[in-house]
């Protein structure tokens, strides 16, 4: 599945704002796009192996079998989300057009454990990566056990800023000792590879 393919399906899923906008005022107006951190998330597409992409569609948005315990089989192994009884941090967005919250917000009801359940403010990508540094848009946070995604909404808190700094607080209280970073990358048996952010990032897709 090439990468630009699959862009063009998440584009075509929010085309007003992704598709048409561009049409209109590049095309017909002559407008040059402005500038948008954003598009070179959106343009870093990766290609996907043909087999695979079939299956996951098949399993998890056709069928929706990840949901029924022990239906999804992977290397000949079911998959009972149930069974996974670690704590779980879910973060949905409010305007996400991939991911809608209220479907994201059944994961409390499939996860074995605990679960924190956060609505960030935005779409798919800005919502996600709002920085806590910009202090901009919002999130909201509650109990996470109900079963009524509006109805949780409507008793959750909105607070000001980005969710990180929910997210590192609850990742302080589950998380181990602190620990130095290595002064060095790598070891013996395995070398360190090239320095961040990789070759690979100045590799053009024909």
């Amino acid at each position: 599945m090439p990468g630009r393919d699959l862009a063009l399906v998440f584009s075509a899923l929010r085309a007003n704002d992704l598709v048409w906008s561009y049409v209109v005022n590049s095309y017909l107006k002559g407008k040059p796009p402005e500038a948008f951190d954003l598009l070179y998330w959106n343009a870093d597409s990766t290609n996907l192996p043909g087999p695979m992409y079939c299956w996951y569609v098949r399993n998890t948005y056709l069928e929706n079998n990840l949901r029924e315990p022990s239906k999804t089989r992977v290397l000949d192994q079911p998959v009972d989300l149930g069974k996974v009884s670690l704590p779980a941090y879910v973060l949905a967005t409010r305007e996400d057009h991939i991911v809608p919250w209220r479907t994201a917000f059944r994961t409390t009801q499939l996860l074995g454990g605990d679960t924190r359940f956060a609505l960030g403010a935005s779409g798919h990508i800005a919502g996600v990566i709002n920085p806590a540094s910009r202090n901009k848009r919002s999130y909201w946070t509650g109990t996470g056990d109900g079963r009524d995604a509006d109805a949780w909404l409507a008793a959750a808190t909105e607070k000001p800023g980005s969710w990180w700094g929910d997210w590192s607080a609850w990742l302080g209280a589950h998380g181990g000792g602190r620990v130095k970073a290595r002064a060095r990358l790598g070891n013996a048996r395995f070398k360190a590879g090239e320095r961040a952010p990789g070759s690979y990032v100045r590799h053009r897709s024909t």
